[in-house]
């Protein structure tokens, strides 16, 4: 019996597996990109504001003048999407007298058939004509290059402006 019970747990201990796992992972990565050209453009609108005080404003259309008319926005006659301009003319109301006077005009940007934004060599070449412009210039290529080979080695050449490169290499080693 015991050489049974020696010969058993010789076999238990002898075939108990063993547990471990190991698990390794190289990663590396290139990246390069060259900036797009871009533009954005938005029409500015037609505004008038006239504010003063002990002055007598006054419009006059053909020959006739009409006292206490404010010119400004004429909107029954728009013309590629920008009204015309009535002028209004002023005067002191009390000769001798303190006055003040403000007036401001902004004349809104007329519509525009579309313009054609190209790039050729990372130039923005034809842009936008209206009030507000945002424009940038793409990048370019130049001598751009990025390499990972699988012996680790990583390599990156500089291009020209507008452009970028990320470089990475991982390694993890885990033992469980």
């Amino acid at each position: 019996m015991r050489r049974f019970f020696f010969v058993s747990c010789l076999t238990f201990f002898a075939t108990s597996p063993a547990l471990a796992d190991i698990n390794h992972v190289l990663t590396q990565s290139a990246q390069i990109s060259i900036d797009q050209a871009y533009s954005s453009a938005k029409r500015i609108g037609s505004t008038y504001s006239a504010s003063g005080s002990n002055v007598t404003p006054s419009v006059t259309s053909g020959s006739t003048t009409t006292s206490g008319a404010i010119g400004g926005l004429n909107l029954g006659s728009l013309t590629t999407g920008v009204p015309a301009m009535v002028d209004t003319n002023y005067a002191v109301t009390t000769s001798g007298s303190a006055f003040s006077f403000s007036e401001s005009a902004v004349i809104g940007d007329t519509i525009r058939a579309a313009t054609a934004v190209t790039t050729t060599t990372g130039t923005v070449d034809d842009l936008p004509t209206y009030g507000e412009v945002v424009t940038g210039s793409g990048g370019v290529k130049s001598t751009l290059a990025a390499t990972a080979l699988s012996s680790g080695i990583m390599t990156i050449t500089a291009g020209g402006a507008g452009t970028s490169a990320i470089l990475s290499n991982k390694m993890a080693l885990e033992i469980d």
